[in-house]
């Protein structure tokens, strides 16, 4: 990221939440941007993660300019380059274990029984490989977080993002779902967690703090 800026237009107030951030993050990386609320980490986490386009500045992605993508271009991104992992796990609560996450795979040109063996393999990773004919109701939070991280996972990425992944869970289960991501990164996945709890943060090799729209230190 070079100089990015974005600013929000609510009525005629015009509100900077991203005051030229300047940001490399390499592959292999494990790393926590730590912030307050409403000190821009979830605006950045959006940019990151092709959810949004910033006002001005470069971002760069697997070699490819981000920011002036159109939203299709943007979503060809994601499913092929980004693995989402959000605190409120987001399952579809009719699906299975397993249809939840093949999910992503349906989006993209895929293999339907290479695709079901990777989630299959990917279901024994996370420790969930008997539960995949479950619904997201008869599994622990934990577990459902486990589901969310397979999900991610599916289409195999680059980046794994992961948004407050913890915050919906107990202080042990989060350091199991917090191993479970490390174990991602050691597979040699870039792992990107947004939190504003330092004990989270502690997992990752580096940590970016925001306040107020800026890079306050690394």
């Amino acid at each position: 990221m070079e100089d990015i800026k974005k600013t929000y237009t609510m009525g005629d107030e015009k509100v900077e939440v991203l005051r030229g951030i300047n940001l490399t993050i390499y592959s292999g990386e494990f790393v926590a941007i730590m912030g307050t609320s409403g000190s821009g980490k979830t605006t950045i986490m959006n940019l990151i993660g092709c959810l949004d386009i910033p006002t001005s500045g470069r971002y760069i992605l697997a070699d490819r300019e981000i920011s002036n993508l159109t939203d299709d271009e943007l979503s060809i991104i994601r499913n092929e380059h980004i693995g989402f992992v959000f605190q409120n796990f987001y399952l579809l609560p009719y699906a299975t274990v397993m249809e939840n996450v093949l999910l992503p795979t349906l989006y993209i040109e895929k293999d339907k029984g290479n695709a079901e063996k990777r989630a299959k393999e990917l279901l024994m990773l996370v420790g969930l490989e008997e539960r995949a004919k479950f619904r997201p109701t008869q599994l622990s939070g934990g577990q459902q977080q486990r589901v969310a991280i397979a999900r991610a996972l599916v289409n195999d990425p680059e980046l794994l993002l992961c948004d407050e992944p913890t915050g919906q869970l107990d202080s042990k289960t989060a350091t199991e779902i917090m191993n479970l991501i490390g174990k991602m990164n050691e597979h040699g996945k870039t792992v990107i967690v947004i939190t504003h709890d330092q004990n989270i943060a502690a997992h990752a090799t580096r940590i970016i703090h925001i306040k107020d729209g800026e890079v306050v230190s690394q």
